[in-house]
């Protein structure tokens, strides 16, 4: 019953628990005069040692929920010096089983066996040695105490159970809170690659292709070669139409996801992952740029998340190759499945010298400032549960190499 209390009201401040504990134990003390006045067969009306004993008794009883065992032992001292002066055995009924009852409700099941054999051992042993009635009296009294005791036992268990379904729900929403923000961290990690990897991808082939076009309009202005100009500038569209496509599905990505908390619409927005089928294209793109590059993509199938991780490797190297690599350079790149792995492998032979940071490795040294192309591409390998090696090459340039196990894992937010 305390228990539903609370859980509907709220748990109350212990000065208003006091308070109420002081009007239920008024409440038995009233009942008690009114059995004492109403029932005459059950020992004699309590003289004034009674009644201050019946008073303590009921005093007494409104501590019970702070120190339950203690209020205990003593109502059950009190009460033997009441009984043992015949007064109405019926009076203090009510707040002995009250007593019992909370014991049982809010200690632990050994105290609460000590202390029911403790009463009934001390109630049958005095009842006993007043005679055979008087014993088997009590047998009938004890049947009260044992289901006072039991529906205590019952209260506690179900606090219990109730206590435990609630810390597993806030347990749950924490876990549901904490996985929510794991996975908008991976989205915005997940989103920031493929910018990354879009926006340098993008701009280096633009700039690649208008330096061609301006070196075409300074070469010779009085001979323009109006079929170089056209075609560096349909290029330049081309690679902005593009640039933009995947920047239009990247951005539906965030806005679907801001209005859906379970991440499905980010997941339907995404779109297709790119695979490995896309990359003739990078090497179409990377050739438009200047460079001569000689792909070799073996015949294998691979998980999405896998194909996309190597496509995002390629291009980011590819991207490196024709920024920070000179004229003619030569990339070599090569698929292949071996095993249970997909072997990556991108090298260049570094034509750009130390000045461009050789090949690849432009922006991650070569003094230029630090960037994120072989961070992103060692994430991306990371993903799915792979590794990626990249350094110079001792014959000169540079060379990237990840190697991608084939067996299906999740996306994990790559795209």
């Amino acid at each position: 019953m305390e228990s539903l209390v609370e859980r509907v009201l709220g748990p109350a401040a212990p000065g208003e628990r006091l308070r109420t504990d002081a009007l239920f134990a008024l409440a038995m003390a009233v009942s008690a005069v009114v059995v004492v006045r109403s029932v005459r067969d059950n020992g004699h009306v309590p003289d004034v040692l009674g009644w201050a004993l019946l008073l303590v008794a009921h005093v007494v009883i409104v501590w019970r929920r702070r120190a339950p065992v203690r209020v205990m032992v003593t109502l059950m001292a009190i009460l033997l010096v009441y009984h043992s002066l015949d007064n109405n055995h019926t009076a203090p009924m009510a707040v002995s089983m009250v007593a019992l009852f909370t014991v049982a409700s809010r200690t632990r099941p050994r105290n609460t066996l000590l202390i029911g054999v403790g009463v009934m051992g001390v109630m049958l042993t005095v009842k006993f040695s007043e005679g055979v009635a008087e014993g088997a009296e009590s047998l009938r009294i004890s049947g009260w105490i044992v289901a006072f005791l039991l529906l205590g036992v019952y209260v506690r268990i179900h606090r219990q159970y109730v206590a435990s379904v609630v810390e597993r729900a806030e347990r749950a929403e924490r876990t549901r809170e904490e996985e929510a923000r794991r996975r908008v961290a991976e989205e915005r990690l997940r989103v920031a690659r493929d910018l990354h990897d879009l926006l340098a991808h993008s701009i280096t082939l633009v700039g690649v292709q208008t330096s061609v076009a301006a070196h075409v309009l300074a070469a010779d202005p009085d001979r323009l070669d109006r079929a170089a100009i056209a075609k560096a500038l349909d290029d330049v569209a081309e690679t902005c139409r593009a640039a933009r496509g995947e920047l239009r599905a990247t951005l539906q990505v965030l806005r679907s996801g801001s209005d859906d908390e379970g991440g499905t619409g980010a997941d339907e927005a995404r779109g297709p992952l790119p695979g490995l089928d896309g990359l003739p294209d990078l090497a179409d793109a990377a050739r438009t740029a200047g460079a001569r590059v000689e792909l070799a993509v073996a015949d294998c199938r691979a998980p999405a998340a896998v194909g996309a991780a190597a496509y995002r490797i390629v291009q980011e190297a590819l991207t490196n190759v024709v920024r920070h690599a000179g004229p003619g350079i030569t990339v070599r790149v090569s698929v292949r499945a071996e095993g249970a792995a997909l072997c990556v492998r991108v090298a260049d032979d570094g034509c750009g010298g130390p000045e461009h940071g050789g090949g690849q490795g432009g922006g991650q040294g070569g003094g230029h400032a630090p960037g994120f192309g072989l961070l992103g591409m060692r994430e991306r390998a990371r993903t799915v549960g792979g590794t990626l090696d990249a350094g110079p090459r001792p014959e000169g340039g540079f060379l990237v190499s990840a190697v991608l196990p084939l067996a299906p894992v999740p996306l994990g937010g790559l795209s």
